[in-house]
């Protein structure tokens, strides 16, 4: 079992290794694993909450979706199937849905879980006290809107309320297309108010935190490692794995070393070990929705000029990332990614050098000159510098001027996002659901995270209109126009590229399924050791 010294070795190994321009290899026999059944992994960072209404990013999602199912989840084509849910019905004017629940469905504590479990917690997710930044999600629910922007303070209100215990009616404002999809996502699963009530913050905590997904929270130690170990009550079939023990490391090379000397079954593959593992059997890779963008705070001066933004735009050559990382990155001006319907290659700023450079002369800076000294920040990881790095040059050859690079601990950076995002920010976003409703709604004046303060009443009309259209034509064009605005016209982002994962996995894991949404379900993983 891994330490947190065997962690320090592995740090200072990996660092020997990087410093020797060398990839890591295999240097010590380590003990045999106690638990043939245990799989191990690492987490890039703390998860900074357990709670999921509360949760927004990929580490929490990656504990959260091994310990909580939802009404709905995917099928390996990314369709939404029963989970809690053993079935719905939809009313022919497609605004009212009736999810009629398992009756085996139980609680970590041996609990049933019921219709007001969902009742409570969508209610719970759109209440403004929690200031859930995934609210939004829930917005074409009847009242929802009203309800979490302050304009009512009647949760019953709200179109969401459980019948009896097996019955949720859920009523939407208008028909939504995708519908049955958002409740796979885990802003939507079912909480227990007696818990919540009880414990307080302290609620997703060891011993206090109960889940009714295939396996539940066995042990926190914050910054080092989380434990998970079968759920008795799941209502499915019991995992193969005892225990997955989930480590905090930040490093891919200090991961990969691990994972070289026996202590992982899977790690994310680094850049610079890409060509040793390509060919290999352990080596997986696929494509995958995630979009990686720089955004621009735009109250703040200078990027508060439309014609500043479009000239850091427009003097990036998008073309140098797949070389810098080498992982089969996809060069991107355009929002909505290949995979998803409604993608078009052709929007976006084209590089444009001297077109970017009559641009900022125009905002009052020819030549870069008089330009402020701005910072661009961004969430420690090698990947993250080496782009910060290389866009920093990029600007300082094709625009002239002078761009500072601010490097945060995780936590401490998305804290910053929320409460005062800097005039230059680095993000990415994978999909929650593969429609393309879900990367264009993030920029409306309405979603919780949307970190560039921009507004736009036109974007929000169309992506509101987009939503409901079943004509795929009218909604092409909807979605076209709206990336229109938010790429070109306005520039509040800078769409870089759309990313790839690469992982390398021991061959003796089975059943761990790679997909474009990234969720990595362990339910049906067992392993088979030589």
């Amino acid at each position: 079992m891994i330490n947190h010294n065997r962690i320090k070795w592995a740090v200072a190994l990996a660092l020997v290794f990087a410093s020797a321009g060398l990839i890591v290899r295999p240097v010590a026999r380590v003990p045999p694993v106690p638990d043939g059944s245990t799989f191990r992994m690492t987490l890039s960072n703390e998860p900074p909450t357990l709670d999921w209404n509360l949760a927004t990013d990929s580490v929490s999602f990656d504990v959260l979706i091994n310990l909580m199912e939802g009404l709905t989840e995917y099928d390996e084509q990314l369709r939404p199937r029963p989970a809690v849910a053993r079935s719905w019905e939809v009313a022919p004017d497609g605004r009212t849905y009736l999810f009629h629940l398992r009756e085996d469905a139980r609680w970590s504590d041996g609990k049933p879980v019921t219709a007001g479990d969902f009742e409570y917690s969508w209610k719970r997710l759109l209440d403004p006290k929690t200031a859930a930044e995934y609210a939004y999600f829930l917005y074409d629910i009847e009242g929802a809107e009203d309800y979490n922007t302050g304009k009512t303070d009647r949760p019953d209100s709200v179109g969401v309320r459980a019948l009896d215990d097996r019955r949720l009616e859920v009523r939407l404002r208008k028909p939504i297309v995708f519908f049955p999809s958002i409740t796979t996502f885990m802003v939507t699963f079912p909480m227990r108010r007696d818990v919540v009530e009880k414990f307080g913050e302290r609620w997703t905590e060891p011993g206090h935190l109960v889940t009714e997904g295939p396996f539940m929270l066995d042990e926190w130690r914050h910054e080092y490692k989380l434990t998970l170990r079968p759920n008795p009550y799941y209502y499915g079939e019991r995992p193969a794995l005892s225990k997955i023990v989930m480590f905090v490391v930040n490093e891919t090379a200090t991961a990969l070393t691990l994972y070289e000397t026996g202590d992982l079954e899977m790690a994310t593959l680094p850049p610079e070990a890409m060509s040793a593992y390509r060919g290999k059997t352990e080596y997986v890779s696929a494509p995958i929705l995630r979009g990686y963008y720089y955004g621009f705070n735009v109250l703040k001066p200078p990027f508060s000029d439309p014609r500043v933004r479009r000239a850091f735009s427009m003097a990036v050559d998008r073309r140098e990332f797949p070389a810098i990382l080498k992982r089969g990155e996809i060069p991107a001006s355009f929002w909505i990614p290949p995979g998803m319907p409604y993608y078009n290659p052709a929007l976006g700023l084209p590089f444009d050098p001297e077109g970017a450079r009559r641009l900022l002369a125009d905002a009052g800076y020819p030549g870069g000159r008089g330009f402020p000294t701005v910072t661009a920040a961004f969430n420690t990881a090698p990947e993250n510098s080496l782009i910060a790095e290389n866009l920093q040059a990029q600007w300082k050859r094709n625009l002239g001027v002078e761009v500072l690079l601010d490097n945060q601990e995780w936590k401490v950076y998305l804290k910053q996002l929320q409460t005062d995002p800097p005039p230059l920010f680095r993000l990415g976003w994978g999909a929650d659901y593969p429609d393309p409703d879900n990367f264009m709604n993030l920029f409306t004046s309405t979603s919780g995270n949307n970190r560039t303060r921009w507004k736009n009443d036109r974007y929000d009309a169309l992506i509101r209109s987009a939503a409901a259209e079943p004509d795929p034509h009218r909604r092409q064009a909807a979605y076209d126009e709206a990336q229109r605005i938010l790429l070109e016209t306005d520039a509040a982002i800078m769409p870089l590229f759309v990313a790839t994962q690469n992982w390398v996995i021991k061959p003796y894991v089975r059943g761990l399924r790679v997909n474009a949404l990234e969720l990595l379900e362990f339910k049906n993983v067992h392993l088979e050791r030589p």
